[in-house]
């Protein structure tokens, strides 16, 4: 029997916009992925919750990336921030007794999805701009 899960994060965009990335398996270029989604050089991780972590251009707000108003609203709904957080930004699950950083589930994904379509001017993917 093969293993046909697939494992995703949540790339969310200041714009609003946001997407599914694949997830890799534990080892196998995780930071790499972080790096080519957030369109970075180095990263930070800040905890959300234990299950959740979001991942941000570690020079984000000193290069000038606008804030990004889903990813702190999300942060907000989980607990009180300290600071908007800039850029793009990228949310998985927690991490696994290894360390190993772990993908979103799905009832994680439907709920991170909800709070950011709610929170923001949210960019549904391939949505055309109707110009209103």
């Amino acid at each position: 029997m093969t293993d046909t899960q697939q494992d995703f994060a949540l790339r969310l965009e200041a714009d609003g916009r946001f997407e599914l990335i694949d997830w890799p398996r534990p080892g196998h270029g995780t930071l790499n992925t972080l790096l080519a989604a957030i369109g970075c050089r180095a990263v930070d991780a800040v905890t959300i919750s234990d299950d959740l972590t979001m991942w941000l251009d570690d020079e984000g707000l000193i290069n000038g990336a606008p804030v990004n108003v889903g990813a702190t609203a999300l942060y907000a709904a989980h607990q009180e921030p300290h600071q908007p957080y800039h850029g793009t930004a990228v949310i998985t699950g927690g991490t696994d007794r290894h360390g190993n950083t772990l993908p979103l589930t799905l009832d994680q994904l439907s709920v991170l999805l909800v709070l950011h379509l709610t929170a923001c001017d949210a960019k549904i993917p391939g949505q055309r701009d109707r110009g209103m």
